[in-house]
């Protein structure tokens, strides 16, 4: 391609150059021109951005310059069989948008069966888009793929299009599709078994309390008092059930029952095992003479302070529910190109004290056992309920980090896991022992037996 100040009206472009490997014959007309000569317009020096309209139809204008920028059409000019040449627009060229060609338009030899290719440039694909290529000409470009979340659905394509923010692109970034909402189910393998896990716990839970229903005029049913152990062994039953709220796609009522109902029956069970702790106590010191203490021993006192400790937890949850309460939401920011359908769980303070309560009552029911775990009994509980207490606290200790660090569905699946996991250790270390001693040595679990044990304790505790 040529020019000069005698440029002739049509500008030869011939294909066999380095951009074209096939052998064709376009040419470069100055826009609206009809093939005259082409010459230099006599321009006051001081004429400035002024714009018209030539013969063809084309407006041009004036830069601050005094120049009118290039704009040239692509000719195809074709022979036909009686040898007129004639010519076809397929195209434009300008200094502002490059070079453009309808191929459609072109009409080639029949020996060549599709569009010759550049000898520079590949045809971008679905989901990649052209960019320049440096130190080669214009119609030179390099493929480079589309970021993700983009796509191209044409090709050479030199813009990649941004998928909505609910959508992803597919394999081949050539189309936006919605995204997957993940949340832990119960169809999956990970929901299946955390269901099986809480509804057999449930099962085993019930045949334990079975179990202390049949023998309950049994020494060692009374010995810690059975009201307060059924009270526990129902709290542990709806601890294991609570855990299955947590599974399937969060909902409104959902978000706002789980968290409440799991900090209301852990309250229960730790109110009563720390009133189980309190009661050791109590017994021991109540046999010394003079001692007041024996009117807080029986059923009705425990009741009421596993209802006081319940009722703090209740007021709490209430006036979380009441300020700012959890509700269902979708987190699309931490798995890419997938939506998270989560709980958020409100307020973070109101989220904070309902843990820190079940904290305060463990900690303290730790304490109390630990110090109780020597007193003299034949069926000391302080013992169980200190190695329950510690296996329960460590088990929430080591949640926190794995609740803070986990994403998704395996933040459920890490809370279950703490539910599941540290009301096992309180129905293993404090029931499962005692279940041993009806079911397997039924000879320890007599009268006569504990009267025999408490003298040998009392002789070796003097």
């Amino acid at each position: 391609m040529t020019s000069s100040a005698r440029a002739p009206a049509l500008e030869r472009f011939h294909c066999a150059c380095a951009l074209c490997n096939a052998s064709c014959l376009l040419w470069l007309q100055p826009a609206g021109m009809d093939g005259g000569p082409v010459g230099r317009l006599p321009i006051n020096k001081y004429l400035r951005d002024i714009s018209f309209t030539n013969s063809g139809g084309d407006t041009l204008s004036f830069d601050k310059y005094g120049e009118i920028p290039s704009k040239f059409d692509v000719l195809n000019w074709v022979l036909s069989p009686n040898d007129n040449l004639h010519s076809i627009k397929v195209g434009s060229y300008d200094q502002l948008n490059g070079l453009t060609i309808n191929e459609s338009l072109i009409r080639w030899h029949p020996a060549f069966s599709q569009t010759p290719r550049s000898s520079c440039s590949e045809t971008c694909i679905y989901g990649y888009r052209k960019t320049s290529k440096a130190g080669y000409p214009a119609c030179c470009y390099d493929c480079i793929p589309c970021p993700d979340g983009e796509i191209t659905n044409q090709t050479d394509m030199k813009v990649c299009i941004k998928c909505h923010q609910t959508q992803w692109h597919n394999e081949k970034k050539e189309k936006c599709v919605n995204k997957y909402i993940i949340y832990l189910s119960y169809g999956e393998a990970l929901g299946t078994s955390m269901t099986s896990i809480s509804v057999f716990l449930f099962v085993l839970t019930c045949l334990v309390m079975g179990v202390f229903t049949k023998y309950q005029n049994t020494p060692i049913v009374k010995a810690n008092n059975r009201n307060l152990s059924y009270v526990l062994l129902f709290s542990l039953k709806m601890c294991f059930l609570c855990s299955l709220i947590f599974i399937g796609q969060p909902i409104k009522l959902t978000c706002m029952t789980r968290q409440t109902v799991f900090a209301i029956t852990f309250s229960i069970s730790l109110s009563s095992i720390l009133a189980k702790t309190i009661t050791v106590v109590i017994v021991f010191h109540a046999t010394k003479p003079g001692s007041k203490l024996n009117n807080y021993i029986g059923s009705k006192g425990s009741v009421s302070f596993i209802g006081f400790c319940s009722l703090v937890q209740v007021v709490i949850c209430a006036c979380w529910l009441g300020i700012s309460p959890p509700f269902p939401q979708y987190n699309m920011e931490d798995e890419v190109g997938k939506i998270i359908a989560e709980c958020n769980e409100g307020s973070l303070i109101g989220f904070y004290c309902v843990l820190g309560y079940l904290g305060v009552l463990a900690s303290v029911s730790f304490i109390i056992a630990f110090l109780a775990r020597d007193l003299p009994d034949t069926f000391n509980e302080a013992k169980f309920i200190t190695f329950s207490m510690l296996v329960f606290c460590s088990v929430w200790v080591s949640f926190i980090p794995a609740y803070m660090s986990a994403k998704g569905k395996y933040v459920v699946a890490a809370e279950i896991f703490a539910i599941l996991a540290s009301s096992l250790a309180l129905l293993g270390c404090i029931f499962i022992p005692k279940c041993y001693i009806i079911l397997v040595k039924p000879e320890c679990n007599t009268r006569d037996f504990i009267k025999k044990k408490d003298k040998n304790i009392i002789i070796h505790h003097q």
